[in-house]
Formats: C-alpha cells, sequence, structure tokens
C-alpha cells in the first residue's frame, strides 16, 4: 500500500491533524499554481467543526424531540429570557430574520410557542413559551444535562471552564472591535 494512501481509519474529506499554532506549509494548489502564504489557522472553520462536533452530541435528543437545532435555540431563549420580540429572538439565537419568521410560524403551528400582541405598541409582538413549549423543556432538561455532563468529564471540569471564559473573552473582543463594516478609527 502507498504511503499516500489513506489509512481506513481516514475519514473522506477530513482535515489532517496539526497541533496547536501549526500552519499549513504554502505550496502549490491542486492546480500547481503556487498557493498563498496564509499563516494563520482558519479560525471560522475551526469555530464551525466545533461547532458541529458538539451539536452531534446534542442533535440525538433534538431529534427524539421532534425539534431543528434552531428550533431548539429558539425554545432554550425563551425559557432561559422569557417573552422576547422576533428581533431580540434572531440576535439570541443567531437566526437571520428571514429564516426566523419561517422557523416561529412553524413552532406556532405545533404550539411550542405563542404571539402576543405588545402591550403598548399593536404593530410589535411579542413571543413567549407555551405551555406545551415549557413542558418540553421539562421533560428534555434531563437528556441535555446529561450531554453536557458526559462531555464535561470527556474534557475535565477545568478545561470546560476555561473554555467557556475563553469563548466569552472571544465573543466580548469581537463586540468590542465592532462591526467589520465601521471604518478604521483615526489611528487605524
Amino acid at each position: 500500500m502507498s504511503s499516500l494512501a489513506p489509512s481506513r481509519k481516514t475519514r473522506v474529506g477530513a482535515v489532517p491533524k496539526r497541533g496547536p499554532g501549526k500552519r499549513m506549509a504554502a505550496g502549490p494548489r491542486a492546480d500547481g499554481a503556487p498557493g498563498p502564504d496564509l499563516p494563520h489557522r482558519n479560525l471560522p472553520l475551526l469555530l464551525l467543526q466545533a461547532r458541529e462536533s458538539v451539536l452531534a452530541r446534542f442533535r440525538p435528543v433534538l431529534q427524539a424531540h421532534g425539534l431543528t437545532d434552531q428550533q431548539w435555540r429558539i425554545v432554550r431563549a425563551l425559557h432561559e429570557q422569557g417573552t422576547l420580540e422576533p428581533r431580540q429572538i434572531g440576535q439570541a439565537c443567531c437566526i437571520s430574520s428571514p429564516s426566523l419568521t419561517g422557523v416561529l410560524q412553524r413552532m406556532v403551528q405545533l404550539g411550542l410557542v405563542q404571539r402576543v400582541p405588545h402591550g403598548s405598541d399593536q404593530r410589535r409582538v411579542m413571543v413567549s413559551l407555551a405551555p406545551p413549549g415549557h413542558a418540553l423543556v421539562a421533560r428534555m432538561a434531563p437528556l441535555i444535562e446529561a450531554t453536557y455532563r458526559r462531555i464535561e468529564e470527556h474534557l475535565g471540569n477545568e478545561a470546560t471552564r476555561r473554555l467557556y471564559r475563553q469563548l466569552d473573552t472571544l465573543l466580548q473582543s469581537m463586540a468590542e472591535l465592532g462591526s467589520p463594516d465601521d471604518p478604521p478609527g483615526e489611528d487605524g
């Protein structure tokens, strides 16, 4: 067997493992053209891969209860924060407004959430968990928490706390950095 052939354990499309801080060497692309030097690892891709890896542990619970990832994010946000406007839900759950409209409509049809007019402004709508939504959280909570415990047991308590702190720091730092569309400051 050639040394270039993938081993049986190599998954198709898998990214080669590298240690922290390592980067892929610049070199020719598949078409033979020279590749640009990209000294930083692909942080957005790493974050997406981490998200998918973690979410894969929760998907069986969500699917067993007939929920999509987006629906669970909404249910959890409403459970933790109470009644919210759709705009607030979209921000809290990282769901675009066009997608959110369809997801909320389906959740209303399923009886999980309810829309009520805002008290002082009838043009605004507030969304809250309906009684079946609260019951769903109560049924799912032990399974969701068991999944968190398994992840934490595997990572270790300190590594889990450190991961949360680092993610909080990253989110805060990106918020302080401002929008990518903001013009650079006078000193930039």
